[in-house]
């Protein structure tokens, strides 16, 4: 009996290889790109798929956001400084059919552009650009490089420059700048302060003026003012119009006569 189903064997082991090659599971975030003795069939997936082998070819596909890393580049300013920057890349396959026909290796083409467009675009910027607006140039760098991989059927989500590294001299030069601009503000400021006060020491002196009671009291709150000083000296300086309200009684009025001598002649 075992003689009579030997002949059945090879053939059940060589239907049941071609069966395992041919069948193919892919995840929901795997796409498969078919082609038939070489011509491009279809799409294919998620889930089960049958694969001829020696017929059909499949490639796969990996739709998720990829994170590419953009190796440092010497970037050449507007303002001739020489810095190194680096950033980070996240892109993702919309259309798995021209990332596989019109592109070689997505990936790797993706990095060098992205590459080369970052040094393009930073130089086109001062440094003081690259440091403080690093929002803006992404999103300049973000928006040329989708414009690019369209036709590679690749949708670059974001670009994030991550370092701006200086030489020692470049940091020393810009400390100093920073230090000056702090001091400069702090002049200003001050300078601020002073006109202001200016300004109401003005206002104060004319409302002063205008009232003729105000500067005797005013006297009168320094001289409380000084009094609770501890210092054993005190110069207080008194005008002589003040000095007029307290003596006007023993004042001789106007038109007076001058001397006894006078009358008696």
């Amino acid at each position: 009996m075992l003689g009579s189903l030997i002949p059945y064997v090879a053939p059940t082991v060589l239907v049941l290889i071609v069966l395992a090659a041919a069948i193919r599971i892919l995840p929901e975030y795997e796409r498969g790109v078919v082609f038939f003795l070489g011509r491009f069939q279809g799409v294919k997936g998620p889930g089960l798929i049958i694969v001829i082998p020696g017929i059909q070819q499949l490639t796969r596909v990996d739709l998720r956001v990829i994170a590419l890393d953009v190796p440092e580049q010497d970037v050449i300013s507007r303002d001739n400084v020489t810095v190194k920057v680096n950033a980070v890349l996240y892109f993702r396959v919309v259309d798995p059919e021209r990332a596989i026909i019109r592109v070689e290796n997505f990936a790797g083409a993706t990095s060098q552009l992205a590459q080369t467009t970052l040094r393009s675009v930073l130089g086109k910027h001062d440094l003081d650009e690259m440091l403080t607006e690093r929002d803006r140039l992404n999103d300049d760098i973000q928006e040329i490089l989708d414009t690019q991989t369209e036709e590679w059927g690749i949708k670059v989500a974001n670009v994030e420059i991550k370092h701006v590294d200086l030489d020692d001299s470049m940091i020393r030069a810009i400390a100093r700048q920073a230090e000056a601009e702090r001091e400069r503000r702090a002049k200003v400021i001050h300078a601020e302060g002073e006109l202001q006060a200016s300004e109401k020491l003005v206002e104060a002196a004319r409302v002063m003026g205008q009232e003729s009671g105000s500067m005797q009291l005013r006297y009168m709150q320094t001289l409380s003012d000084m009094s609770t000083s501890n210092s054993s000296t005190i110069v207080f300086p008194l005008p002589l119009d003040m000095m007029s309200h307290f003596m006007g009684g023993n004042t001789p009025a106007k038109g007076a006569s001058g001397s006894p001598d006078t009358d008696k002649a």
